[in-house]
């Protein structure tokens, strides 16, 4: 899947994620959540991430790269069936993820049991039947506002619909990130609940029914 998208300063284009893209996904995501968990965790940690969605079956990505340079501006993942998926990959990858948090879990101890939750972290699925989880989307703080996040998005959720999920569901901070909730309401999410994480973190999560919604 690809398509060339026009914006009002630049031409992007949307592309399956691929092991070309990781170092520069990676820098996205750094960029555009610096204070966050999993950047915490480092570049290695991130790299063995976003692999996952490009080797493993159940993974499926998009990237949304510059149509003139093919630098990577935005990038979204998350598996097609979240169960198991996590501990899979660990179990496939386990020294490879080791030696990638080492250094985060040297300067913080404390983060070493955060660490194993966001391993096999599948978001809190919703009841019903099974979703595929929106695990990530970031888009480099240089291209946010030219509507990378919802192509980005679309193209993800067409990939899950195509693949016979019944929907899809994905978590964010309910607390000091209106405009990242705004997006989701605007492009058509539907707010399930909210909840707390055990560090206390508000949570809003997030939910499409393909069932109702036209085809």
């Amino acid at each position: 899947m690809a398509s060339d998208v026009k914006a009002a300063r630049v031409e992007y284009r949307i592309t399956r994620i691929d092991k070309q893209h990781i170092p520069q996904v990676v820098g996205v995501h750094m960029r555009a959540f610096p204070n966050f968990f999993l950047t915490f965790l480092g570049p290695r940690f991130l790299k063995q991430f976003y692999a996952s969605f490009v080797t493993d079956p159940m993974g499926m990505g998009f990237v949304a790269t510059d149509a003139a340079s093919g630098k990577v501006l935005g990038v979204v993942a998350g598996p097609l069936n979240p169960n198991g998926y996590f501990k899979r990959l660990l179990k496939k990858r386990w020294w490879a993820f080791c030696l990638a948090s080492a250094s985060a879990v040297i300067r913080r101890p404390s983060a070493a049991k955060r660490l194993l939750r966001a391993v096999f972290y599948r978001g809190e699925a919703p009841e019903g039947p099974p979703r595929s989880l929106l695990s990530s989307i970031a888009v480099a703080p240089e291209a946010q506002g030219l509507g990378l996040g919802k192509a980005l998005t679309q193209a993800w959720l067409s990939e899950v619909r195509s693949r016979g999920s019944a929907g899809a569901y994905l978590t964010t901070d309910a607390e000091d990130n209106e405009s990242t909730n705004q997006f989701y309401r605007k492009t058509g999410w539907t707010l399930e609940t909210t909840y707390k994480t055990p560090e206390g973190r508000a949570m809003n999560r997030y939910v499409r029914d393909f069932s109702a919604e036209a085809p």
